[in-house]
């Protein structure tokens, strides 16, 4: 079985000229086989429960330290907006965008509206 890559390994050094990846974060779901320890207001990806840092924090952190990548978008239930905000401001994080998704909708719709998202902005 093939050894997994690093993003830095994927990505390497950004070179002049060229574009860097945008990470999509997507951070929907409520948690609930993790209850009581989530809620649908604070669901498992705004807690510790491994380290220090929340499950959205590292995930973040995995490609913020690699070269070629830009400020993440996340995609997120208007409810958490300010949760991922505040987390990201702990590690010190801008993100590019914060985009809201009125209703859960799983994965596919959420990738659509990030790619359109970056499209429109890229024109």
């Amino acid at each position: 079985m093939a050894k997994a890559k690093t993003a830095e390994q994927l990505v390497g050094t950004t070179q002049p000229g060229s574009q860097a990846v945008v990470p999509v974060v997507l951070s929907g779901g409520s948690g609930t086989r993790l209850w009581p320890l989530s809620r649908a207001g604070y669901p498992k990806q705004f807690l510790p429960l491994v380290s220090g840092s929340t499950m959205i924090q590292e995930t973040v952190a995995r490609v913020g330290e690699a070269d070629g990548f830009a400020p993440p978008v996340f995609i997120c239930a208007d409810d958490h907006r300010f949760i991922v905000a505040e987390q990201m401001r702990q590690i010190g994080v801008a993100p590019d965008a914060i985009i809201l998704e009125p209703s859960a909708r799983n994965t596919a719709p959420a990738v659509a509206v990030a790619a359109r998202f970056l499209a429109d902005r890229d024109t």
